[in-house]
């Protein structure tokens, strides 16, 4: 209330105004900061009003503001994951259906026509399962892995390609792992990786490699920074690093201090080359006569990153004057000339898939990207990768194409182009277990007739060949299961046999030497160009062996006297597509043993696709729960907020109702007290 302060006795008017009007402001502020709080329902409006609770109410806005995200993102998971589970409901179904009918027609007793009739039924099927592939949710194509604005699976020359990159997408949950929201390779369509090159090609230490491209002297890459050098044992040099982009910028900041401290002192320390490249490592051209030693900086590892700082201290001088191998690492930008073992110009190499065959010339390639640019240009749905180490190339196939029109490189006329870049399909380092599509090559072991319960070797036999010499010389071979490792190791098996056998039947041991085609991937057995007849290969104890190697049913090319296998080691991208086109192409070749590896590829597939569909009904029930606490969680939080923040309204209108009193008495005693004069005192 506005009035005099009781121990006031006598003050001046301009006294009493300023109390008067100072205490009705107070009033009026008092009123208006209670207007606020009624007109937006808050009790702190303003940080000012409560220090203490409005820092609890800014954590408890951050946390809310996570906790709606977060809500958003389940929600967009769960909306993903649904249309997965079905995507996946109904791929199953499809391989089901489809195994039923390569059950039904695998019957001795079904006809061509009825398996040709089937064979539509198939089609049908791919055509649906395309769609299937195709679907879109709310993150995009959800079978496209990181690429979801394109369809994942296109028609391919009657056969169907897979053009998904990546994992697949996820999304933050808030939860120790992420759950995705879309797919990469799956058991509808994925891509096949099995070509990956055994050679380490090992590219050399260039001015224009990158120093990203580099693993370092440490295997942890370039930590760039201060080095020092020491010049004769002398005063040192630092050189700074910081900002250098490839080899080349550090080697010129280097050689330019090293340059400088020559003008400085008078003398010549390097060579005409100054600081260049050895291999993989970075090397002086000292004269001789001088030294130099590198040291670290602090703390810094930039000496050691790129090799030049090494334990024991190292003093290089004219006869030692090259650092530890920094290991570059393989990329696109890397030149051929500077790969292990490879001299350019490269050749041609013969790459096949889908049912088309290209000659890709490599003769003008200069770099890694040259080599993928070519191959990928064949458009035969191939892809070029460089590996996980970064030390070799991948060629993966997109195409889910049938058994016989899958992918092979191979040489090109007696090249070796393949062999040298690792990527040769049918090379002596091929593993048996890939042969047949990873049905690996069974052999005929441990046969015991009962009548004398001893193991015969005839029994054990698994192909007979015959020379086309005059006797028609036959050589026997038994493989055991320990011989199935590489192709070159089964090859050695081979040769070691037939050595032994035509030494004893009076030949000489090169008359038949088996090898790998020159020309084409396959087992080739060439004999002497003097037989007058073909050599042939033919099966023993109703062993596989000799069919699944490729031998059995090969081709004789009389000019060159050899026996040309087949390519049993052809890669494709296991499948549901796959397995379809290999269903319907049995069914219309009226194949009974081509329907039942069908059959029994689909019933894999669908188990690895119930699989994968429980998997994402986990993830769906992850959600589930996740969205439930995310609630509960946003409760909680917005309830302890509105009972710091939220107004007590009938507080807030009493105290409204009491300041409104307050402010009119305020005006009344100050115009009463402000009409009073001297006079009214003397009167």
């Amino acid at each position: 209330m506005a009035s005099i302060p009781p121990n006031l006795t006598r003050v001046p008017n301009i006294l009493a105004s300023r109390v008067f009007l100072s205490n009705i402001n107070r009033n009026g502020v008092g009123l208006l900061r209670v207007q606020e709080q009624i007109a937006t329902g808050r009790a702190i409006v303003r940080p000012s009003d409560d220090i203490v609770k409005s820092s609890t109410i800014g954590v408890l806005d951050d946390r809310l503001e996570v906790s709606k995200q977060l809500q958003r993102n389940l929600d967009h998971a769960r909306s993903s994951l649904n249309v997965l589970d079905n995507t996946f409901d109904e791929a199953l179904g499809v391989a089901r259906e489809a195994r039923d009918i390569a059950s039904d027609q695998s019957n001795l007793t079904a006809s061509p026509s009825e398996r040709a009739a089937q064979a539509t039924v198939i089609d049908q099927m791919l055509v649906s399962l395309l769609n299937i592939a195709n679907r879109e949710g709310v993150a995009g194509f959800l079978l496209g892995g990181s690429t979801t604005t394109i369809p994942p699976v296109q028609g391919f020359y009657n056969y169907y390609r897979y053009t998904g990159q990546g994992n697949g997408l996820t999304t933050d949950t808030g939860q120790a792992a992420a759950v995705p929201i879309t797919v990469g390779n799956s058991g509808i369509a994925r891509i096949s990786s099995r070509v990956r090159s055994d050679v380490d090609l090992d590219p050399g230490l260039l001015r224009d490699t990158r120093l990203a491209d580099v693993r370092g002297g440490r295997s942890l890459g370039i930590s760039l920074g201060p080095i020092e050098f020491s010049v004769n044992s002398g005063t040192r040099l630092r050189v700074e690093t910081t900002g250098s982009d490839t080899v080349g910028d550090v080697l010129d900041r280097i050689e330019n201090a090293i340059r400088a401290y020559e003008t400085e002192t008078g003398t010549t320390v390097l060579g005409p080359d100054g600081v260049t490249t050895n291999g993989g490592s970075i090397s002086f051209d000292l004269l001789a006569g001088n030294t130099i030693q590198a040291f670290d900086v602090g703390t810094g590892i930039a000496g050691r990153d790129l090799g030049l700082v090494r334990e024991p201290p190292t003093v290089y001088s004219p006869g030692s004057a090259s650092g530890l191998d920094l290991n570059p690492k393989l990329s696109l930008r890397s030149p051929l000339s500077a790969l292990e073992g490879i001299a350019i110009p490269l050749g041609r190499l013969r790459v096949s898939n889908a049912g088309r065959t290209v000659v890709v010339d490599l003769s003008s390639a200069q770099t890694v990207q040259d080599v993928k640019n070519a191959i990928e240009g064949a458009n035969l749905g191939v892809r070029v990768n460089i590996n996980e180490s970064s030390s070799a190339l991948d060629i993966l196939t997109e195409v889910a194409a049938g058994s016989t029109n899958s992918l092979s490189i191979s040489e090109f006329e007696g090249g070796d182009t393949a062999t040298r870049l690792g990527i040769r399909s049918f090379s002596g380092t091929t593993r048996i277990s890939d042969f047949n599509f990873g049905r690996g090559v069974q052999v005929v072991d441990g046969q015991i007739p009962p009548t004398d319960g001893t193991v015969n070797v005839d029994l054990n036999v698994d192909f007979g060949i015959t020379l086309g010499n005059a006797g028609s010389t036959r050589v026997v071979i038994d493989l055991q299961p320990s011989d199935l490792t590489t192709v070159q190791h089964v090859l050695d098996v081979i040769n070691s046999q037939i050595q032994t056998q035509l030494t004893s039947a009076g030949l000489p041991a090169n008359s038949l030497v088996a090898g790998l085609a020159s020309d084409g991937n396959g087992i080739t057995l060439v004999q002497d160009p003097s037989f007058p007849n073909p050599v042939t290969v033919l099966p023993e104890n109703n062993s596989q062996a000799a069919a699944q190697l490729g031998l059995f049913g090969g081709t004789y090319d009389p000019a060159t006297s050899t026996l040309k296998g087949q390519d049993n080691a052809k890669v494709r991208s296991e499948s549901l597509f796959s397995a379809l086109v290999d269903l319907r192409e049995a069914l219309l070749s009226n194949s009974t043993s081509g329907i039942a590896l069908a059959g029994e590829q689909l019933g894999a597939l669908g188990d690895e696709l119930a699989e994968t569909r429980g998997l994402v009904g986990s993830f769906g029930q992850r959600i589930e729960a996740a969205i439930s606490r995310e609630t509960d969680r946003e409760v909680l939080d917005e309830a302890t907020r509105s009972s710091l923040r939220d107004l007590d309204f009938a507080q807030a209108a009493t105290r409204y109702s009491l300041l409104q009193t307050q402010y009119q008495a305020g005006l009344q005693t100050a115009a009463t007290a402000q009409q009073l004069s001297l006079l009214d005192f003397l009167g």
